[in-house]
């Protein structure tokens, strides 16, 4: 995406706004047209008095006073318009990046985990600000100086031909000569500054990557290793961005080189053209007063450049994100599903990550209300892309999975998602109130609900203990409280949701015997009556479950109760062994077979 197009799509965002853009627009070009009638109404001027005095007469004051009446009508009309733009452009320019970073915000959330999974949360926090920022910059200079900057060059020269061609000449060649090296700066620096923005990326994952992980770095003396590899990228950064502003520099010089030798030509040139009577001294101070409003405006105009240069990769990445299509999206025929009675049924489901190793094959189960069906098998087996597939972070390549009868994919994805509930093997809490937290499973609970909700999850003792109530906060992703505390947290937020279906994924596998007691009490409620998924390491803790699904490279290759698999002899019994559960009954009659 080159500049130009860039920037059109900068200045297509303030679309909703479309109105008052368009009047401070007509707003420049009336201030840029009349910023020009100060110089030649000077002109008019001072060759009324070199008239009157060559032929030594006193001025004609109607005439002057015409003159003068028209400079202060022009003065006045410019201040009032000036103040307007920068007012109304100011406002424009705020509300639309607000508008545009919540609307990114929301389009973030929207992308699938995948994408979050491949891309680093410091980077994209780093796009929108940096990227809304740039937005912003650009908006407000567009209104108050790029537009007017541009509309006052085209206007300047038709006027100056017509009043003098001879040294309209010498303004031509100027801007000649400033587009000739512009064009070059543009040339050399942009892909320079795409590396140095690549660098700023990098600085923003390494620091946000580092504070996340405070813990870890403190616990491993990483304090100084961590400081000099965030330096290593400042001094990248710095040594990329150096030879980008020594070029601009450069670019200054050379137009502020090129303005002085124009004003000191049209000085002489003037002289000669005048000494020959072919210009009068009020055209040599008007083109003059041209001049000094061409060298305002070609620094502006390089600032202009150089802003949008030094912003394109910032708004290429902004705009990266912006274009991403989420993956997974309501159809434009889906519906809201309302709530769900729960019963599921995967139907010749397969999908594959890559196109080549299949995650999931052939997968063909059916759960009905209130069942409870746990999932198990080695790490990669199988059991979580199944699940994922359940709540759409995928769609499968082939079959159907149906709740209730009908293809999930009919659903509108919010409705789909209001049915379900997660309870994950890492507790993911705001670090917000523990009734912020918790009205994330029903955002208008009220505080009676909330305590019935952490009650049944066994969660109520601590919170009265460490917080006195439901205000109190938890810390950066719940840091504040211990595992146990956070997965029974989860588990409340769950009940308050109530949906028909829950996902258990690895619920208690990082937790101690004890703590896992408690959050087994308290699954067992949230369990109650609606139709459960559960993944699980721990084969103890699907001793209750309804049917049993054992995977294996992405198949299911036993199912049935505990006792039955136990009976089988197969993989779920070689797993039950291998986790010290053949000393139970049924294990050992199975192992003396």
């Amino acid at each position: 995406m080159n500049i130009f197009r860039l920037y059109g799509r900068v200045l297509a965002l303030l679309g909703s706004e479309s109105r008052l853009a368009w009047g401070l627009a007509l707003a420049n070009m009336a201030l840029a047209s009349a910023q020009f009638a100060e110089p030649v109404l000077l002109g008019r001027i001072i060759d009324t008095l070199t008239g009157a005095q060559t032929r030594g007469e006193p001025p004609s004051w109607p005439h002057l006073s015409s003159l003068l009446g028209a400079w202060a009508g022009f003065g006045i009309f410019t201040i009032a318009c000036g103040t307007l733009i920068a007012l109304y452009a100011d406002r424009l320019a705020h509300r639309r990046r607000h508008a545009v970073l919540t609307d990114y915000f929301e389009h973030v959330l929207q992308l699938p985990l995948t994408y979050h999974g491949n891309t680093h949360s410091g980077r994209l926090m780093k796009v929108m600000l940096q990227g809304t920022d740039a937005l912003w910059g650009l908006w407000v200079g567009f209104f108050r100086d790029h537009l007017a900057s541009f509309i006052s060059l085209l206007v300047l020269l038709p006027v100056s031909l017509f009043i003098n061609w001879r040294l309209a000449t010498l303004l031509i060649v100027l801007c000649v000569v400033f587009a000739g090296l512009t064009a070059l700066i543009v040339r050399k620096t942009e892909t320079l500054q795409s590396s140095v923005e690549r660098h700023y990326s990098d600085l923003a994952e390494r620091a946000s990557d580092t504070l996340g992980n405070i813990a870890l770095v403190q616990s491993f003396s990483r304090l100084e290793a961590e400081v000099i590899e965030l330096r290593q990228i400042v001094e990248r950064l710095l040594a990329a961005q150096m030879p980008v502003l020594s070029w601009w520099a450069l670019a200054n010089i050379l137009t502020r080189t090129s303005t002085t030798l124009t004003v000191l030509s049209i000085i002489i040139v003037g002289t000669l053209l005048h000494i020959n009577g072919q210009a009068t001294i009020g055209e040599m101070v008007t083109f003059m007063n041209f001049a000094g409003l061409i060298i305002i405006r070609l620094e502006q105009s390089v600032g202009f450049i150089n802003r949008v240069m030094s912003e394109a990769p910032r708004l290429r990445e902004f705009f990266q994100v912006w274009d991403t299509v989420p993956a997974i999206r309501d159809t434009p025929d889906a519906v809201d599903p309302g709530r769900l009675r729960g019963q599921v049924d995967f139907k010749d489901v397969s999908f594959s990550y890559d196109g080549k190793q299949m995650a999931a094959a052939d997968l063909n189960f059916k759960a009905m209300p209130g069942d409870t069906i746990a999932l198990v098998g080695a790490t990669g087996a199988g059991k979580s892309t199944a699940i994922a597939l359940l709540h759409r972070a995928f769609d499968p390549q082939t079959g159907v999975i149906e709740i209730d009868g009908i293809d999930i994919r009919r659903f509108k994805l919010a409705g789909l998602r209001h049915n379900i509930g997660v309870v994950f093997q890492e507790a993911l809490l705001f670090n917000r109130s523990i009734a912020d937290n918790l009205r994330v499973g029903k955002a208008d609970a009220t505080e009676a609900e909330m305590r019935e909700a952490v009650r049944r999850a066994q969660a109520l003792d601590f919170i009265e203990r460490k917080f006195e109530g439901f205000e109190g906060r938890v810390g950066e992703r719940g840091r504040s409280l211990s595992g146990g505390e956070r997965q029974r947290l989860s588990i409340a937020r769950a009940l308050l949701k109530d949906p028909p279906i829950l996902i258990l994924d690895e619920a208690t596998s990082a937790l101690d015997a004890d703590t896992e007691a408690k959050v087994m009490l308290a699954l067992d409620e949230v369990m109650k009556n609606r139709t459960t998924f559960v993944i699980a390491h721990r084969l103890s803790t699907v001793r209750k479950a309804s049917r049993i699904l054992v995977f294996e490279a992405g198949r299911i290759v036993e199912a049935g109760t505990f006792d039955e698999l136990v009976q089988a002899g197969g993989r779920f019994a070689s797993l039950a062994r291998t986790q010290l559960i053949a000393a139970e009954p049924a294990v050992a009659q199975a192992a003396a077979k």
